[in-house]
């Protein structure tokens, strides 16, 4: 379904149910992006290695990116299929998947929210037409309570180990091909696990330890910006604000900023479900960055936590900053080129089909204007003679 964040995508092919499918999940997240911005903004502010450093402030950090950021997603998932009720259950279960996860569990938001909100829909119109006036109030509130404890209770069963499953299958993926030397080929993994919400256990799970270790040996470690480089999200943004849709083209910017200045990569990621070939343009974009890290021998220190331009600045070792910022640079440049050319450099952008359709409207309007006013003509021309040819005096 189009919301007023994501738009209408048409057609019933493979490459449109997928559209509708990244649609869906966008729409989910875009209404939250205020949430995203303003964990982001505590993030990098009060963490320990945050411009402003606050044990009290700090601890805002993890309640937020573990439960409120789901169970929104959830919230507003459950309210896309059945309005506030949907809403409501889905914001329930998804606290199910929530709770000793361990991990920000938006995939299984993604997941539980629509789903509890589907199935309470189907027992609304199972029986509303079979609930006894004066009952309403009571089987409403039951049914909601009865369908949200539940998926509550079955997310925590066999949804949340589903996702941890696969969180943990992305990550022993990454540290295969870390472990082969196949660095750059990580972006495969990486990137696709980003857009899928899983970017901080990826990076904090797999890559950080490793990093960690390795800096402690050398002094630095590339580990720390395979996941966290802004350079591809960068360069996605940028191919959309040139050639993406223009209903989405005045957001960007924003975007833009948050992302690379501010280091919340979560904001492009909804770009990225509307649009699900352009994490080929983020892929390219890593792998170019990781090879442009390795020919330079670059490397951080710490995780730059945000990942933002300030960060990477703040955790680059002395002599360093050239491999860095290049790397940065021409992961954007090779994420803003395939971006482009995916998007055919506004050919496939979607605003022509949706052009072709408005004008499509008005020509069927005018066709049926003109067919009923033919039709009224021959009605008066055959009815016109019927008082000439009648007696006058009948």
């Amino acid at each position: 379904m189009a919301t007023p964040y994501t738009p209408q995508i048409t057609g019933q092919g493979p490459k449109a149910q997928i559209q509708r499918l990244g649609g869906h999940l966008a729409g989910m997240v875009m209404p939250n992006i205020g949430a995203f911005i303003a964990w982001g903004l505590i993030t990098a502010l009060f963490i320990p290695t945050g411009w402003l450093p606050n044990k009290e402030f700090g601890a805002l950090v993890d309640p937020t990116i573990n439960v409120l950021l789901p169970v929104l997603i959830g919230y507003t998932g459950g309210r896309m299929v059945h309005g506030q009720r949907g809403a409501v259950v889905g914001a329930v279960a998804t606290i199910g998947v929530v709770v000793g996860a361990g991990i920000p569990m938006f995939l299984g938001a993604m997941v539980m929210g629509p789903l509890t909100a589907y199935v309470l829909k189907l027992v609304d119109g199972y029986i509303q037409d079979r609930t006894k006036p004066g009952f309403e109030m009571l089987v409403d509130n039951f049914t909601a309570g009865i369908i949200g404890g539940a998926a509550a209770v079955f997310g925590n069963w066999g949804i949340k180990p589903i996702v941890t499953h696969v969180t943990d299958v992305a990550g022993n993926g990454v540290e295969w091909l870390i472990h082969h030397h196949l660095l750059p080929l990580a972006s495969v993994l990486v990137e696709p696990a980003k857009v899928l919400f899983l970017n901080n256990a990826v990076n904090h799970g797999v890559l950080g330890p490793l990093g960690v270790a390795e800096a402690a040996k050398h002094g630095k470690s590339i580990m720390f910006m395979i996941e966290s480089n802004p350079g591809p999200g960068l360069g996605v943004l940028a191919a959309y604000l040139l050639f993406g849709p223009r209903t989405l083209r005045p957001s960007v910017p924003a975007a833009m900023v948050i992302q690379f200045l501010g280091g919340i990569h979560e904001i492009y990621f909804p770009y990225i479900l509307m649009k699900p070939r352009l994490i080929l343009a983020t892929m390219a974009g890593g792998a170019a960055g990781i090879g442009t890290f390795m020919v330079t021998g670059a490397g951080l220190v710490a995780t730059p936590s945000p990942g933002s331009i300030f960060a990477y600045a703040a955790e680059t070792p002395r002599g360093g900053y050239f491999g860095v910022f290049l790397g940065i640079l021409i992961a954007a440049g090779v994420s803003f080129a395939v971006g482009s050319v995916l998007l055919g450099f506004g050919r496939f952008n979607g605003d022509d089909e949706s052009e072709a359709e408005a004008e499509a409207a008005p020509e069927t309007t005018d066709g049926e204007a003109t067919a009923a006013q033919t039709m009224t003509d021959e009605t008066k021309t055959d009815e016109a003679p019927a008082p000439e040819t009648a007696p006058h005096g009948a």
